[in-house]
């Protein structure tokens, strides 16, 4: 929960298995360039924290799921973790 009271959702978007990653390619080859030795492999993840007036966490995740739909992914190229985060009935979601 949020300290004004509000809910807290982190919404997790990475791109699906098979999906190329342009950016983490580039990434993985300069820090090889760099000299980060035993790379195995780079993905990158966005990460949005979303802060909701409500005090209900299944209301909080519902308006994610929402910004998701609308906004935040693709669902062709795109897998998503939705969570309530810092409350002690936090809740997961997953959406595809």
């Amino acid at each position: 929960m949020d300290p004004s009271g509000g809910i807290t959702v982190e919404v997790r978007v990475e791109l699906k298995p098979g999906v190329a990653d342009a950016e983490a390619l580039a990434i993985e080859k300069s820090l090889t360039l760099l000299g980060v030795n035993g790379l195995r492999g780079v993905r990158t993840v966005r990460v949005y924290r979303l802060t909701f007036g409500s005090s209900d966490p299944d209301e909080a995740l519902r308006q994610a799921r929402l910004a998701v739909d609308r906004l935040l992914a693709n669902p062709v190229i795109h897998q998503v973790e939705i969570r309530a985060v810092g409350s002690p009935s936090a809740r997961t979601s997953r959406a595809v």
